[in-house]
């Protein structure tokens, strides 16, 4: 596999392909060819991964500034807002969406700049391990229905909240993260080493064998500096078997993450609990001035 620049018209045309089989979009839901050339041709990167002559993923990514929900920053902060990530259904967990994103990083130094953003679904568990344990991103900003209603196959019938996460590449928390690559070790905590030291669990899901996730209502209030949140590690399945489930699960969260995040809490990190019954965990915690 290699990874380059996707500048010319041929290679541009290949995209659409790979939104669609991605993410299950139909136009005109995928980017347009126009506009992806527009975006690579006035300082936009737009990176492909290839399996000989086949595209098989891409990364897509422009300058701009912080926005409203990033009053934090300084308004004159310029970042690189990489708006979307894909990878074919059948190169996944190969670790290429892990270089595509090494590989904006390498460019958006190259630029000078400090901070990456994008926005994500949190209750996809593949993407919480990707951003956020792998990556070393993190994220206190909760976007509600941020992109309205949306017809692609993982999307339908479920409000499109998403977390803005960030990556600041030039920390020391995102170099110790990436310098150990692909052959980085598990080496975090297991969740009830974290519980016995003191780390709260606000919502343990009912795990039934054979079944989906159960809700636990409600949650617990936070009372600890570092808190765990529990989401499915399969969201889609949930979704396809049970949409009334699925939807519980967005306002279930929506409702933690909100409160955490206005009580001055940040996601650090994302535990995915291999087993039997796997279960995936973001951890929280409060941050002090």
């Amino acid at each position: 596999m290699i990874i380059k620049p996707i500048k010319t018209p041929e290679l541009i045309r290949q995209v659409a392909g790979v939104e669609a089989a991605a993410w299950g979009m139909k136009p005109p839901g995928t980017v347009p060819d126009h506009l992806l050339t527009a975006i690579v041709n006035n300082g936009g990167l737009l990176l492909g991964a290839y399996d000989g002559d086949q595209l098989i993923g891409f990364t897509l990514g422009w300058l701009g500034t912080v926005s409203s929900v990033e009053s934090r920053l300084a308004a004159d902060q310029l970042k690189l807002v990489s708006h979307m990530t894909g990878v074919l259904s059948g190169y996944r967990d190969q670790r290429i969406g892990y270089r595509l994103k090494l590989a904006q990083r390498d460019w958006a130094l190259a630029q000078g700049l400090d901070l990456v953003t994008w926005t994500y679904d949190p209750l996809e568990s593949r993407n919480g391990y990707l951003n956020i344990y792998l990556l070393g991103c993190t994220c206190q900003t909760y976007l509600r229905d941020y992109y309205g209603e949306m017809t692609d196959l993982m999307n339908e019938g479920i409000a499109s909240d998403r977390f803005q996460v960030e990556w600041w590449i030039k920390g020391t928390h995102v170099h110790r993260r990436v310098s150990e690559e692909l052959e980085r070790k598990e080496s975090v905590k297991t969740i009830d080493q974290l519980i016995k030291d003191g780390t709260q669990l606000l919502n343990p899901a009912k795990m039934k064998p054979g079944s989906v996730p159960l809700l636990s209502e409600p949650p617990i209030e936070p009372s600890s500096p570092r808190v765990l949140v529990e989401i499915p590690t399969d969201f889609q399945a949930i979704r396809n078997e049970n949409l009334e489930s699925a939807v519980a699960w967005r306002f279930h969260t929506r409702m933690i993450f909100e409160s955490l995040f206005a009580g001055e809490y940040q996601v650090v990190d994302f535990i995915y609990q291999r087993g039997d019954t796997p279960r995936g965990f973001y951890l929280l915690k409060k941050q002090t001035s």
